[in-house]
């Protein structure tokens, strides 16, 4: 679900490292927002958007 419809961004993985310096799983997911954006047919859709694109401009809310 965590994924933008617009540039694609989705989750990245790697490694939580503590301070001994051992390591675990970790992942990192992308800032997705539900938003209703207007549609080239004239109508508005609900999509997953990320925040970067929200602010900067890439979509249209409805």
């Amino acid at each position: 679900m965590a994924k933008c419809a617009v540039c694609e961004k989705g989750a990245h993985f790697g490694n939580a490292v503590s301070h001994s310096h051992r390591r675990s799983n970790k992942m990192w997911k992308a800032n997705v927002k539900s938003v209703k954006v207007k549609v080239t047919t004239g109508g508005a859709k609900k999509m997953y958007v990320c925040t970067s694109c929200l602010r900067s401009g890439l979509v249209e809310r409805a």
